[in-house]
């Protein structure tokens, strides 16, 4: 590992701006030409490092967001080509743009900031290596030298100003710098000072960048009701405006981002406090703005100070989606359309929000790790894109929260909200779903990818969690003592108060007990740690025997909703009798409401499971394919590009959800997806890692046809299935080394190895 010793270091004054800073450097002569060099960056905040002129990468809002208290991450870049045109004993910049980002900025809906650190700073190691062998290093310290720049605010919530009359190009070029000042922005350089980072340890990067995902054009500009010029994109995107515009030096050009209009304006009111609007003030020549420290969740956005015609802005103005660069695998596609673009939907909400970190939302005063979205939605996360790296480095979070929080796994990670508590959640413990993110994640990573080092790395982090949970039992042995969010935004709850479901909280939380116990002991006899094994069993088996006694009559289950069901029946708590009766009731209630979705962020993932476990198929589909509000396919019909926080975000007559929490890009209610891969598709692990695979195809809800692929840690695996004149026609692609269990109605069990296969069984005409 790395012994980084450079310091980070900080403008030694208020430069009334995003700072720069800069050393220039000669490289040392008589050594021969340049044959290497490597440049490790890092910020307290978040750092765009420039060397030869050019910037050192794509990669956007570096190092990302860790618990900074305990770790920061530092990221290498391979930027020989940037000095291989120096002859030896000439001079070159290395210089490092920094922003406020999580570390310095804006934080929490809670109001204030800066939790992390009061300004930002940056930190750097150059290593140049020499023909003959030789090494110089260029690193931060007191030598450098600190300018003002055009970026005179930034914050992640609220936007970023730039003004291109303080552009100056001088800080990128040996020889003297200019700052320029105008408008009471008065241009400055400042000596640097060091700034101590306590006992942070540095870690080196792992994670895929953030990096720019896509561009994309407008798709319609005109002018709204009140006279303001609209922009649409056509897709609820996470990134910023880029804009090439001249005009009269000082101009301003106001941009404000917004996922949905209503009544015909920029619908802003979901965004709370978060202004999500940058500023552009031209220069008198022709300008191109692209702000970098900053990031807006929207579909549209308006412009202000906008002279030219509206043809011309439309050539002028261009989304930049953005993202952390995870590696798409898997895939789906089907014959009903408004379901193809539900998947897409799930897919672009899931780019938006994995951005650093596993994010709840990317656009009001939040966009925070919270770690019930991710318990919900990992197994569809990991079978769409490689997460290991990114989830892998998450959890190493969780486990710094808990060490320093009594074991308990917070509701944010990194948990920002024990500086800025926003809401009354009484002191802060263990919750079920989102404290049991900590043994839900590590043990999706070991099916997604058959790796057992993730659970090895977590184990303390998981068994802590048991421990914290088994602390807090009743005396009856339930886990009804503390808070907890139950089955958050179920439909039926008021739009101001989002936990006020139909399932019994501590009904939930025990279910969630007793599978987090249950995957607890598999993981650590896997990792050979029997002790804890037996002891996350023996709590298992108290929580089962204590949910039946108190909680289940004759297959009903206390409260008798949806929820209770579904997750009962999917974490095997009940026995063979009532499991079958709670199956059963299942199905009724899903009938009785019309097969409108009935569950929030608890029984939402598992519902469709629980239907098809207990033989009510037919009656997941139709939940499934439900076009009437509450249901996943409302919001398609709506013009939804990304799945909403809401089942009606959106109400029927185009007016926003009153409620104050509304958000147009949340994953959390498209974890069905990872049903329609596995059930719809047809293509599920028998094995963790996919070495083995079950391939059984399940048609139903009138689909004539689906198809689902898997770039797995063993090959490319895929599965198509068509209805042909009263047969079921399945293509299968298996890799060389890995198994498929073929299970087709009315047809014989099989076992294939690679290679593509064309098989046929005869099919029922499905349910429409």
């Amino acid at each position: 590992m790395t012994a980084w010793t450079a310091p980070f270091i900080t403008s030694d004054a208020d430069l009334g701006s995003a700072p720069i800073l800069r050393r220039e450097f000669t490289l040392d002569d008589g050594h021969g030409a340049v044959t290497g060099a490597t440049l490790d960056v890092s910020a307290l905040g978040v750092v765009e490092a420039w060397l030869g002129g050019e910037r050192v990468s794509d990669h956007l809002l570096e190092p990302g967001w860790t618990s900074y208290e305990w770790r920061i991450r530092v990221v290498s870049h391979d930027v020989t080509a940037h000095l291989t045109d120096t002859a030896a004993g000439s001079a070159a910049v290395l210089a490092l743009v920094l922003g406020k980002g999580w570390a310095a900025g804006r934080l929490a809906w809670g109001g204030g900031g800066g939790w992390y650190a009061d300004e930002p700073a940056g930190f750097a190691e150059l290593r140049i290596t020499f023909a003959d062998g030789h090494e110089q290093l260029v690193a931060t310290d007191t030598d450098w030298q600190a300018l003002s720049s055009a970026i005179t605010a930034d914050q992640l919530y609220d936007g970023e100003d730039i003004d291109a009359r303080l552009r100056d190009g001088s800080f990128l070029t040996p020889g003297e710098v200019t700052t320029p000042s105008i408008d009471g922005h008065e241009g400055r350089t400042s000596a640097v000072r060091t700034v101590d980072i306590g006992e942070r340890e540095l870690v080196a990067d792992t994670v895929p960048p953030v990096r720019p995902l896509a561009e994309i054009a407008p798709v319609d500009v005109w002018t709204s009701p009140s006279g303001a010029t609209l922009i649409d994109f056509g897709v609820n995107l996470v990134g910023w405006l880029r804009v090439v515009a001249s005009g009269p030096a000082g101009t301003v050009l106001t941009l404000k981002h917004a996922e949905v209009l209503e009544h015909d304006e920029l619908g802003t009111r979901p965004l709370r406090t978060a202004k999500a609007t940058d500023h552009f003030t031209l220069s008198g020549g022709e300008d191109r703005f692209e702000p970098r420290f900053t990031f807006h969740g929207f579909r549209y956005a308006q412009v202000d100070g906008w002279t030219g015609t509206l043809d011309e802005l439309r050539t002028a103005v261009t989304a930049v989606q953005v993202g952390s660069d995870l590696t798409r695998t898997g895939t789906f596609a089907s014959s009903h359309e408004l379901l193809n673009t539900f998947h897409d939907n799930v897919v672009r909400g899931m780019q938006g929000n994995f951005l650093s970190v596993p994010t709840d939302c990317p656009q009001r005063d939040e966009r925070l790790g919270w770690t019930g979205d991710i318990a919900a939605f990992a197994p569809t996360a990991s079978y769409l894109f490689d997460t290991r790296a990114f989830l892998g480095d998450w959890l190493r979070d969780v486990w710094l929260e808990q060490q320093h929080a009594d074991g308990v796994i917070p509701f944010v990670v990194p948990d920002v909200l024990k500086y800025s508590p926003a809401e009354d959640f009484g002191t802060p413990d263990a919750t079920a779903i989102w404290s049991d993110a900590g043994v839900w994640v590590p043990w999706t990573l070991y099916q997604a990818y058959g790796d057992t080092a993730v659970l090895e790395e977590q184990l303390d982090s998981m068994t802590a969690h048991l421990r914290r949970i088994k602390g807090h039992l009743s005396p009856e042995g339930l886990w009804d003592t503390v808070f907890q969010f139950g089955d958050w935004l179920d439909p039926d709850a008021p739009p101001e108060d989002a936990a006020k479901a139909k399932a019994d909280p501590g009904v939930v939380a025990t279910a969630c007990a007793y599978r987090s116990a249950t995957l607890v002991a598999q993981a650590a006899r896997l990792t050979g740690h029997e002790a804890e094994a037996t002891e996350a069993e023996e709590l298992a088996t108290g929580l089962q025997a204590a949910f039946r006694q108190h909680y289940v009559t004759d297959g009903r289950i206390r409260s008798d909703c949806t929820t209770v069901y579904a997750l009962a029946i999917v974490f095997g708590i009940l026995d063979e009798d009532d499991e079958r009766r709670a199956g059963d009731r299942l199905a009724e209630l899903a009938e009785q409401s019309g097969y409108r979705i009935s569950t929030g962020f608890a029984g939402t993932p598992f519902i469709t499971d629980a239907l098809t476990q207990t033989g009510h198929l037919d009656d997941a589909y139709r939940l499934l394919l439900q076009t009437e509000c509450p249901s996943w396919l409302y919001p398609v019909t709506m013009g939804a590009t990304t799945v909403w926080e809401r089942w009606d975000s959106m109400l029927p007559d185009g007016t926003i959800n009153p409620g104050e929490m509304t958000s147009f890009n949340h994953y959390a209610l498209g974890a069905v997806a990872d049903w329609m891969h596995r059930v719809v598709g047809g293509l599920s692990a028998l094995e963790p890692g996919y070495s083995s695979v079950l391939i059984a195809p399940q048609p139903g809800g009138g689909l004539t046809w689906a198809s689902t692929s898997l770039d797995s840690v063993h090959g490319h695996i895929a599965v198509r299935w068509e209805l042909v004149d009263g047969e079921l026609l399945v293509r299968a692609e298996v890799p060389e080394g890995v198994t498929a269990v073929v299970r087709l109605p009315g047809a014989a069990e099989q076992r294939l190895g690679g290679g593509t296969h064309e098989l046929r069984a005869p099919a029922a005409v499905p349910a429409a």
